[in-house]
């Protein structure tokens, strides 16, 4: 029996849904696909639809988790007695670093900075969106102690860490697929707010889980 008669649109279904075949095989064979099996029981978030437009789109990047955690960065203890309360300045110690990073890489690249900004949003805080360290200045601060008192002064910040994914928009014909081609699938970023610095005494207690209480354990209250 002859084939029937097919029209020009059913044609050009044919030629995309062909394209989309072999864009998707290469992709597998590159090893950008996303893993089948039990690995993939969880399926990664992904862009709103399955296509794009490559003329337009680019690179689309989500946040897959956060984790917060207040890192103390500078230090230091000082006892106040009688008769030395007063203006002194004090020169921290540097008790640990924070770094942003990419796929633990330190040079953030613009497409990765956007990244952050998603970061941002999630959190509800502002971070560090390109090549940053903790180590770039100097903790050294005027303080007015008026009370006898241990005290601890400290530099920190919020660190945020976490898996992101990144999707490609790319061509098959005159229709754009987005793919994922994060390495190994889903990467890592640690990036941090702003820093902060201040006081805490062995005489006030601090809220468990912030920077501030997280500063006066260092005084062994």
């Amino acid at each position: 029996m002859n084939p029937p008669n097919r029209t020009p649109r059913q044609h050009t279904l044919r030629r995309a849904v062909a394209s989309t075949a072999v864009l998707l095989t290469a992709v597998a064979s590159l090893g950008l696909a996303n893993a089948t099996g039990a690995a993939a029981a969880t399926p990664l978030a992904g862009p709103p639809s399955g296509t794009c437009n490559p003329a337009v789109d680019s690179v689309w990047h989500d946040v897959l988790s956060t984790q917060i955690d207040p890192v103390v960065t500078d230090f230091s203890a000082v006892n106040v007695t009688d008769g030395t309360t007063g203006q002194r300045t004090q020169v921290l110690t540097r008790v640990d670093t924070v770094t942003t990073t990419v796929n633990r890489n330190t040079q953030i690249s613009a497409s990765a900075s956007f990244l952050f900004f998603k970061v941002s949003a999630t959190v509800g805080f502002s971070v560090q969106t390109t090549t940053s360290s903790t180590t770039t200045t100097t903790a050294s601060t005027t303080w007015n102690l008026n009370k006898p008192g241990y005290y601890g002064l400290y530099r920190g910040t919020r660190k945020v860490s976490g898996e992101w994914v990144e999707y490609t928009c790319a061509r098959a014909g005159s229709i754009g697929f987005w793919v994922n081609t994060t390495p190994n699938g889903k990467g890592t970023y640690t990036t941090f707010e702003y820093p902060e610095e201040g006081t805490v005494s062995c005489a006030s207690p601090e809220p468990a889980g912030t920077l501030r209480n997280a500063a006066r354990q260092r005084l062994g209250c």
